[in-house]
């Protein structure tokens, strides 16, 4: 049986499994990582404008305590929707929507456990908690026979 050695070369950016011959198996680049993107100025500066609208929508409902109901509520939405207008034209709004696309795909990719799977792992979740709820409960109880009962009658 051979050994497997995975060495890492910082300088050329590889990563190779070596048996204990010296011969690579296998190299595997490290270049392929994407690099994160830096924000701008205009994508900060679009943010920050899409938060002050949204303070702004609920300061307003809250300031416009003497208006009508449906006038501080048109207000409040007002603020939020501009907000989210602000925020979706914006690149960090566009790579949230590309996160949330993505997120949503792999949800549906993700292999649910059955009803009776479930009912199953729950049971044996809830016996365990139990179990170990009656075994905290007697420790408790012969610590406290162990102080109260032995320890202080013998003091008196």
């Amino acid at each position: 049986m051979l050994l497997e050695t995975l060495f890492f070369d910082i300088k050329f950016g590889e990563i190779a499994v070596v048996d204990n011959e010296g011969s690579p198996k296998e190299i595997m680049s490290t270049q392929n990582a994407k690099p994160e993107e830096k924000t701008s100025g205009s994508d900060m500066a679009l943010v920050s404008l899409a938060v002050i609208l949204a303070l702004a929508g609920v300061c307003g409902f809250s300031f416009l305590s003497d208006q009508t109901l449906l006038v501080r509520l048109g207000v409040l939405i007002g603020g939020l929707v501009f907000a989210v207008v602000v925020a979706w034209f914006s690149p960090s709004g566009k790579r949230f929507i590309v996160y949330g696309r993505e997120s949503y795909d792999e949800l549906r990719r993700v292999v649910w456990p059955t009803r009776k799977e479930t009912l199953n792992s729950t049971g044996m979740v809830i016996a365990f908690v139990v179990v170990v709820a009656v075994f905290l409960f007697l420790v408790d109880m012969i610590v406290e026979w162990g102080l109260y009962d032995v320890l202080l009658k013998l003091s008196l």
